[in-house]
């Protein structure tokens, strides 16, 4: 069923891209709480919790903005819908790799990949290891030996999975980061009212910027 309106006004469409760009960055933000058992997974809990609450709240805007009567029509309203579109699906993607690189690291580890399970992982010996030879203070140590033990895990093998985390926790941000000015870079567009003639006459130049983004990966990746 659709739901006649007028047009979204451009200031409207820029607010739209604006509030998506703000649930994206609060990815960033989420805390989930984490047992010792699994404290290695604590960079990535946080995303991993909010992460799918934000894509399935971005998909319902998107699926109303294109369901209403009219629907986008005019190179303005065209624009932002490729913007958002485009966000989302680039989240969309960046999640799937996360839970992925988490599932990985459970897997690793033997245990349930869900976040909310709190079982203690059984993998790995829980002694101290004397010959473990990385560069940490004494206190560092001692603290990465204590993690270790509770999650189950020995030292090595714990720095292993913690770095895993930390690697997916580092992509993560960099996908919110980018999706997230990108969307922002796309509303100032928006507002500033360039996208009148950007489908007639400035051709990649006036793609969204994610758009454009995506489009240069694929040239790289050629």
């Amino acid at each position: 069923m659709t739901t006649d309106r007028a047009p979204l006004t451009r200031t409207e469409l820029a607010d739209l891209l604006t509030d998506a760009a703000q649930s994206v960055s609060g990815i960033l933000a989420a805390e989930y709480p984490t047992a010792a058992a699994r404290s290695y997974l604590h960079p990535v809990l946080g995303a991993l919790a909010a992460g799918p609450h934000v894509v399935g709240e971005l998909s319902d805007r998107l699926e109303g903005f294109v369901a209403a009567e009219p629907r986008p029509a005019t190179p303005t309203g065209l624009f932002a819908l490729a913007s958002y579109a485009s966000a989302l699906g680039w989240l969309t993607e960046s999640f799937a790799e996360l839970t992925a690189s988490v599932d990985e690291i459970c897997g690793r580890v033997g245990i349930p990949p869900e976040p909310s399970n709190a079982a203690v992982a059984t993998s790995g010996g829980t002694e101290r290891d004397d010959e473990f030879d990385l560069p940490f203070s004494a206190l560092e140590l001692h603290a990465l030996c204590t993690a270790a033990e509770a999650a189950g895990l020995a030292p090595d093998g714990y720095v292993e999975v913690l770095s895993q985390s930390l690697l997916a926790a580092s992509r993560i941000t960099d996908a919110c980061m980018e999706i997230s000015s990108g969307l922002l870079e796309d509303a100032a567009y928006v507002l500033d009212g360039a996208t009148d003639h950007v489908w007639l006459s400035d051709g990649p130049k006036g793609l969204p910027t994610l758009v454009r983004s995506l489009l240069a990966r694929m040239e790289a990746a050629e």
